[in-house]
């Protein structure tokens, strides 16, 4: 049976809406911080074959459904089934850590398989080497928290409780565990039941058809825009994450695209640097590539969904085993999350090769601290993710103060009220945005006074020895940094990436993140604007006097002056460009 256009775009609302609902349940009824508050899961919708086809704006994931597939045949499910995963290695990538629990649920009409819904969340700590199962000391993935294969938790409605009970007996806050595994499995239930509410309305044949077209659709359409960027031959690019926190490093990623006469495209990792000893490692699934360009290549296409046809649009991606992104087991994958933002960045670095600059700037990697200790008695773990800068783009300044794309920051009030912390200070980090026509998005400053007789931190930053690159001759994003205790006898700046620093009462940590690149010469921009920069606490008048050629006298364009600077405008090729002026030569 076919589906009309109109139909199709019903349906295509259904699903979406059935899975913005279960992302609203997941929030309001979880009860670890990195879910409510930081909003780190997400809900899909996939066809009766298990292909992804309604998500929200983050599918950075592989084929969800083929790891419980293969231990569970699609013919053997009933309903009332609900399975669980969270390894990596079994996985292939479909989940990149340990942390992140999967969850997904057959859906049926009168006794037929009609789809699939998927709920997964990040959870606050799984067991492992250190409280919150993130540590830059791990030397093997076994030491990242418990692995769960995938299993059936839940048969013809029944649960597995003792599975459940030997999880929750791993992980160090088991009550949380326990909230976070019942919201996360209430999601799923409520999307199969909107799944199936929306196959009994329109009928299993129409809405398989309505599922097809979306994903034929997403597939020509990416492909286009690939068509468009990428001339026939080979593009390359390459960058590279600072360390591993071990004292390996830098590790380099190096990308080649390939269109033949024939559109065949082809990306090529294999060029990649050797895995690392240290949790770096990103076991990035085939999918992921073909994701991360229609996240890019789909932004302002209306009514257009992000899914499993995007990665279908590259007919091959290229991995070699041993690499930095195809490490073997046991490498450790906790700190993954470096690698896969400069894998990002790479793609944008691959269409801006390809396209002579007409493509973003790189941004920062979001930036991961982890609290550990105890206070009136009672175990804490207060996991932040801090905001950076991304990227300027051709046509717009870069986005400030960005965690990733879909998740925040957590509040101050809801920060001191949780955990034995004050925030004195959170603001922009001023001049982290790379300098140029269009400004590089700024990163932020943290600080944070320690109320806990002791604590132990643990940092995750990245992009400070190779800050994020230019495009055009925009200049590299400011870098970020990690001190305790500033401007004090006692001040004591942090390895980037680093764990076991202890931290007492009346200590204070000064967190700053990066920004992103910028886009174009930085004289290019009006000085007004530069201007109006100054004022609202983006750029320092001393980086607007040294970077734009804006004189600035008591908070007042000075018109003289800047015309001067100006007059002396140095080449574009004077500005550091990191990585992406090396992809040029």
């Amino acid at each position: 049976m076919s589906c009309d256009a109109v139909t199709l775009e019903i349906i295509r609302g259904a699903a979406r809406a059935a899975q913005a609902e279960m992302e609203a349940l997941l929030e309001r009824t979880a009860m670890s911080a990195f879910i409510r508050e930081k909003k780190d899961f997400y809900t899909a919708l996939f066809n009766a074959d298990g292909a992804m086809v309604v998500g929200s704006d983050l599918p950075i994931f592989g084929d969800i459904v083929r790891p419980v597939a293969q231990k569970f045949p699609l013919e053997t499910m009933r309903p009332g089934d609900l399975y669980w995963y969270n390894d990596c290695y079994g996985s292939q990538g479909a989940v990149s850590h340990t942390n992140d629990q999967v969850f997904l649920a057959p859906a049926f009409l009168d006794g037929a398989r009609v789809g699939f819904v998927m709920g997964w969340a990040h959870f606050s700590d799984v067991g492992g080497l250190r409280a919150g199962s993130l540590s830059p000391d791990a030397t093997d993935h076994f030491q990242e928290g418990i692995i769960i294969p995938p299993v059936r938790l839940m048969r013809d409605g029944e649960t597995n409780d003792a599975l459940l009970e030997v999880f929750w007996r791993n992980g160090r806050f088991p009550t949380q565990s326990r909230g976070d595994t019942r919201a996360l499995m209430a999601a799923v239930r409520l999307g199969e039941r909107r799944l199936e509410e929306i196959a009994r309305r329109f009928g299993a044949g129409i809405l398989a058809d309505a599922f097809a077209q979306l994903l034929a659709r997403t597939e020509a359409v990416v492909r286009a825009k690939l068509r468009d960027a990428f001339p026939v031959g080979t593009t390359r690019f390459k960058d590279a994450i600072d360390g591993d926190g071990q004292g390996n490093g830098p590790f380099r990623l190096r990308l080649a695209l390939t269109r033949s006469e024939d559109d065949r495209f082809v990306l090529d990792t294999t060029a990649t640097d050797d895995q690392a000893p240290g949790p770096v490692n990103f076991l990035m699934h085939p999918d992921v590539p073909g994701m991360a360009l229609g996240l890019y290549f789909l932004q302002g296409e209306t009514g257009q969904v992000l899914n499993a046809g995007a990665p279908r649009a590259l007919d091959e991606v290229r991995r070699r085993e041993g690499s930095l992104l195809a490490p073997r087991a046991p490498a450790p994958l906790g700190l993954r999350g470096i690698t896969m933002m400069r894998l990002l960045a790479a793609l944008h670095g691959l269409v801006a090769v390809a396209r002579g600059g007409e493509a973003p700037a790189a941004h920062s990697a979001y930036v991961v601290l982890a609290l550990r200790g105890a206070h009136e008695g009672k175990p804490f773990l207060m996991s932040d993710g801090v905001g950076v800068g991304y990227g300027a783009r051709p046509f717009a300044d870069g986005t400030d103060a960005v965690y990733f794309v879909a998740q925040e920051n957590y509040p101050a009030e809801f920060m001191e009220h949780s955990y034995p912390v004050r925030l004195h200070r959170y603001a922009l980090h001023e001049d982290s945005g790379g300098a140029g026509r269009f400004r590089g998005g700024c990163g932020v400053v943290r600080e944070y006074e320690i109320l806990a007789e002791q604590a132990v931190l643990a940092i995750r930053l990245d992009t400070v020895k190779n800050p994020p690159w230019g495009v055009a001759g925009g200049m590299s994003g400011g870098v970020g940094a990690a001190v305790v205790n500033p401007g004090t006898p006692g001040e004591r700046h942090l390895p980037s990436l680093s764990d076991g620093t202890v931290l007492r009462r009346g200590d204070i940590l000064r967190l700053s993140t990066g920004g992103g690149g910028g886009w174009g010469h930085p004289h290019d921009r009006p000085a007004e604007a530069v201007l109006a920069d100054m004022r609202g606490g983006f750029v320092s008048a001393e980086a607007a006097r040294r970077d734009y050629g804006v004189a600035i006298t008591d908070g007042a364009l000075d018109e003289v002056a800047t015309a001067r600077l100006r007059a002396q405008r140095p080449l574009a090729g004077a500005f550091h460009r990191g990585a992406y002026a090396d992809a040029l030569d």
